[in-house]
């Protein structure tokens, strides 16, 4: 697929990487994106951090579109928090219209696909003058902590309707989603193999980890309430010569780890250095709570640490277990302690090396390939006459 234009409602883009971004990222190399930021799914606070959120999006609105890449621009559009109100999302539909269609003229799109990873967006599409609706379903909606679980499930129906097809990024969700569109695949995430193998290469680790007692076991991505810092207590205390380095964002809670010595909030860190941190790791762990919300997740970072040549430990995520000769799953807490200890004493140069190659051919340009080849079937010329 080459000389499309692409319109797509996804997070903020400079949240933390994730499939929206790498999806994108790989499609706008031959293709021409408008990347539009979260329009979100719940009605605001009066909290501080609500607040200045809007002010944030107030100011990025009124920049219009910035171009990131050589094909990829990115806008925030402008709409009334009130997800509740019907009489707010009749207002958003005439605004979001306004907006994308300044926005297109702006950086010369015509027809365009709407690619949406928001179940929320679905009042809006048609609304839009697209040519082609794709939805990419990436979690559990109904589940999502602190979300309108029931109706985010009801627009995702509605939407997977709508959608002229659909990828889901797990089996389970691929499932769920074909009982509603036939038309829906599976969007196996990928890895930048190229990126994350730097952690074999000769070289310091992080600074941050470089005086830390040894070994240290670390966890790299978004912490949020999917982390269950219960166990990871637990780990911690069964081992106090270990160093637990939880590195990126904090949004859940941590009262469960405050007063561990050797538990360690590093902090959000840009994309560029996490080879330096992985470098840095023994072991990578993926230690989400297991409950509706996490058995339908694929972790992208399950990949990124087996680039990098990590020993992996998670909990039971059924998408997890299905790279059970390359990592060690644990159904509960003590298991997950003796699978941590067993990588430490088994690990070595030789492992290391091998697991990075297991996934060197599932990158992102291959899972990307993947999903053109489903559109390009659906937008042939014997597929068109046929509908």
């Amino acid at each position: 697929m080459t000389g499309e234009n692409i319109v797509c409602f996804a997070k903020d883009w400079d949240d933390d990487p994730t499939s929206n971004t790498h999806v994108m990222r790989v499609l706008a190399r031959h293709n021409r994106v408008l990347w539009l930021n979260s329009i979100g799914m719940r009605s605001p606070s009066a909290n501080s951090t609500d607040v200045r959120r809007i002010a944030r999006k107030i100011g990025e609105f009124r920049r219009g579109a910035e171009q990131i890449l050589p094909n990829l621009w990115v806008a925030t559009p402008l709409v009334l928090p009130l997800p509740h109100s019907p009489l707010a999302v009749r207002a958003n539909c005439i605004m979001l219209a306004l907006t994308v269609g300044r926005l297109r003229r702006k950086i010369r799109m015509e027809s365009f696909q709407l690619w949406t990873f928001l179940p929320n967006t679905v009042s809006y599409v048609g609304h839009l003058g697209e040519s082609l609706l794709v939805y990419y379903c990436t979690d559990d909606w109904r589940h999502v902590p602190g979300m309108d679980g029931v109706r985010l499930a009801a627009q995702e129906a509605a939407l997977s309707r709508r959608a002229d097809i659909v990828f889901a990024t797990s089996r389970s969700l691929v499932e769920r989603q074909r009982e509603v569109n036939g038309e829906t695949h599976l969007a196996s995430h990928g890895v930048d193999h190229v990126h994350f193998a730097r952690a074999l290469d000769p070289g310091p680790i992080a600074p941050e980890l470089q005086h830390l007692p040894a070994p240290v076991i670390g966890v790299i991505g978004l912490i949020d309430d999917r982390i269950d810092m219960r166990l990871v207590a637990m780990v911690a205390g069964r081992h106090p010569e270990w160093t637990i380095a939880l590195i990126g964002r904090v949004t859940g809670s941590t009262r469960e780890i405050e007063a561990l010595p050797n538990v360690r909030l590093i902090g959000r860190q840009p994309y560029e250095r996490l080879p330096e941190f992985c470098r840095g790791l023994a072991v990578g762990l993926i230690p989400f709570r297991t409950n509706e919300f996490t058995r339908h997740i694929n972790p992208v970072k399950l990949r990124e640490y087996l680039g990098a040549g990590l020993p992996v430990v998670s909990t039971d995520l059924p998408e997890v277990r299905s790279y059970g000769a390359l990592c060690r799953v644990a159904r509960d807490g003590n298991e997950f302690v003796a699978a941590i200890e067993a990588a430490l004493r088994e690990d070595g140069p030789a492992l290391r090396q091998a697991r990075s190659d297991a996934v060197r051919a599932e990158s992102w340009e291959t899972s990307v390939a993947t999903l053109v080849d489903h559109v390009a079937r659906l937008r042939s010329p014997a597929r068109m006459s046929a509908c």
